[in-house]
């Protein structure tokens, strides 16, 4: 595409220095990058430290039976990732059409994390499923809608050819939100303290990076309303007309299904089969995210720096999803404590790969320059629905798996590798993209 003229440009996008949209900057700005990387892992922080470790215990605390929390968990997770679905691709289009003269991004940034807080809150002094389940959906609409607007602001401010790199930095923020809160539900022993203090840290973090951003301010209203077909347009695209884009999403999903279903159910894995009591429990599951994370910190920058460096993406989905899959077997199959730990480190190396590769592979399928954002959010539908349909149909998989030789645990989480392993081979159904 041809670019436009200096003047014309920052006429189109609204501040100086800004590519229109369907075009590119030049160079990342000073701060963006770090920026980036620390509101995604303020939101990382607040919304997998539930479910990683706190939302489980949370909910044996006010369940009368171990049977009882098992189905109340399901459920509360289940019901909040649809809440994560509906809003990341809503607040995305919503963004994409604010002309605040705060920015497009800047004000769901900033008010989807007060928003979120409240709810974090509200988790902390609940006494029943029902209000846990009330306000977690309301954190899962605000803190997606956070990440939606931050990450659409990727296309926005950096160059293509720099963004492997970039995604490859945001990817390691998945790892170090969760062994942040792993870290810090190791020393919070009250519910309280386990929601509120990680939801605040990702409030400063979500302030900072607002107060950073350069962010575009888009001067011309929209031509059309906002209507209840775009509405539902905003969770939709055409499959037949965007492969490429389809192929990406479907991908993604199953790819996230198979890293999203380990994370659950881990707690009560470790106290049903290794016989671990709460506390031990939340110590293991800090021992296996440090391995996970070290992992990542490997594999997610080696991966961007390498797809840049050799222009592809679709091999390093490919075999970043054939690790995990070899992880998630040996989780399944886990005779100690100690094998555990390294299935999750070697999930782990598979997964900063698939993270650090895969939003930059995303950026370059986008059907439309004018619905980033709103694109991004159908995308990230892909990450929130397993997270629903996980929890949703786990109960179900472990209690056929428990009338088996083999065991509840061991088939739902040979279940998830036979998915991710889906995920590594569609992504050669991607054919713009080497």
């Amino acid at each position: 595409m041809t670019e436009l003229s200096s003047a014309a440009t920052a006429a189109a996008a609204g501040t100086t220095g800004f590519k229109a949209p369907g075009t590119t900057p030049g160079r990342t700005p000073r701060g963006y990058t770090p920026g980036l990387a620390a509101v995604n892992f303020g939101v990382y922080l607040a919304l997998l430290t539930p479910v990683m470790v706190s939302m489980a215990f949370k909910i044996q605390h006010i369940s009368p039976s171990t049977e009882a929390a098992t189905g109340s968990l399901g459920l509360v997770l289940g019901v909040g990732a649809l809440f994560a679905l509906i809003a990341n691709p809503l607040a995305g289009r919503l963004s994409d059409r604010t002309t605040s003269r705060f920015g497009m991004r800047r004000p769901w940034i900033l008010g989807g994390a007060i928003v979120g807080l409240g709810g974090f809150l509200l988790i902390g002094v609940a006494t029943s499923v029902w209000v846990v389940l009330i306000a977690w959906c309301i954190v899962q609409a605000a803190m997606n809608a956070v990440l939606a607007a931050a990450n659409a602001t990727l296309p926005d401010q950096v160059p293509v050819a720099s963004r492997g790199k970039v995604s490859g930095i945001v990817g390691i923020t998945t790892p170090l939100g969760i062994l942040g809160g792993t870290f810090l539900t190791n020393f919070l022993s009250e519910d309280f303290a386990r929601f509120v203090v990680p939801s605040a840290i990702a409030t400063v973090l979500a302030v900072l990076f607002v107060l950073v951003l350069k962010d575009r301010v888009r001067t011309d209203k929209p031509a059309d309303r906002f209507t209840v077909g775009q509405f539902f347009g905003s969770f939709v695209f055409n499959p037949a007309k965007h492969p490429d884009f389809g192929w990406t999403w479907l991908t993604k999903f199953f790819v996230m299904f198979g890293y999203a279903g380990i994370a659950t159910f881990l707690p009560f894995y470790l106290t049903e089969k290794f016989q671990l009591d709460e506390q031990t429990a939340i110590t293991t599951i800090l021992l296996a995210n440090l391995a996970s994370m070290a992992a990542m910190m490997i594999s997610s920058p080696l991966g961007g720096f390498l797809s840049d460096r050799v222009g592809k993406r679709r091999p390093f989905v490919a075999v970043a999803g054939g690790v995990m899959v070899v992880g998630l077997v040996l989780l399944a199959f886990a005779p100690d404590v100690p094998t555990l730990i390294v299935a999750q480190a070697i999930i782990g190396f598979g997964a900063g790969s698939f993270f650090s590769v895969d939003l930059a592979l995303a950026t370059e399928v986008l059907p439309n320059p004018e619905d980033t954002a709103k694109d991004l959010g159908v995308l990230n539908i892909a990450n929130a629905l397993p997270q629903s349909i996980a929890p949703a149909i786990a109960p179900g998989i472990i209690a056929l798996g428990a009338a088996t030789p083999l065991g509840g645990y061991t088939v739902y989480y040979l279940f998830g590798a036979l998915v991710a392993l889906a995920g590594a081979v569609l992504v050669y159904r991607i054919k713009g993209v080497k």
